[in-house]
């Protein structure tokens, strides 16, 4: 799946820009470096966005356009925070072949969203995710760790109708 920037409005911290930029000081002159000095901003504010990427662009010296590549290329890393309902749709090989995608689809009708991405409003984000270790019950989802099996397209509205709040 590609991942999208999704239009949430960001929330960084004077303190976590204090972090990113020890890490970057700590780093950047070391051959390399660039992925470790993703890692760390993520593990500092939960996804990339736009606007750290151009902190380590500014600071690294590597352009915006390699940094935005990395971290599109590599699927550890979220251009977007999680929603308040964060949910994860398994596509390993026993939910992929009983019909996981189906199961995507459904979801991005329902919200308006495209795996990778976070709703506007914050509340959702659905991720594609690998094996979560509940084959038998495939294909599976989770939201925020609630884990649903041996669902269709059909189940779908009816899970999230829980979490409409």
């Amino acid at each position: 799946m590609k991942k999208g920037l999704t239009t949430v409005e960001f929330h960084g911290t004077k303190e976590q820009e204090a972090k990113l930029l020890a890490v970057i000081a700590e780093l950047k002159d070391v051959p390399g470096s660039m992925m470790p000095i993703l890692q760390q901003a993520q593990d500092i504010y939960g996804y990339l966005p736009i606007e750290v990427q151009q902190i380590i662009a500014r600071e690294t010296g590597v352009s915006l356009e390699e940094i935005y590549g990395i971290t599109t290329f590599y699927s550890q890393f979220k251009l977007n925070p999680n929603g308040k309902y964060a949910i994860a749709v398994c596509l390993g090989t026993a939910c992929y072949v009983k019909g996981a995608q189906e199961l995507i689809d459904a979801i991005s009708k329902e919200l308006g969203i495209a795996a990778g991405e976070t709703s506007s409003d914050g509340k959702y984000s659905l991720e594609a995710t690998r094996c979560i270790g509940a084959c038998g019950l495939a294909p599976v989802l989770s939201i925020n760790g609630d884990v649903y099996g041996r669902l269709t397209a059909k189940d779908i509205p009816g899970i999230l109708a829980k979490y409409k709040d």
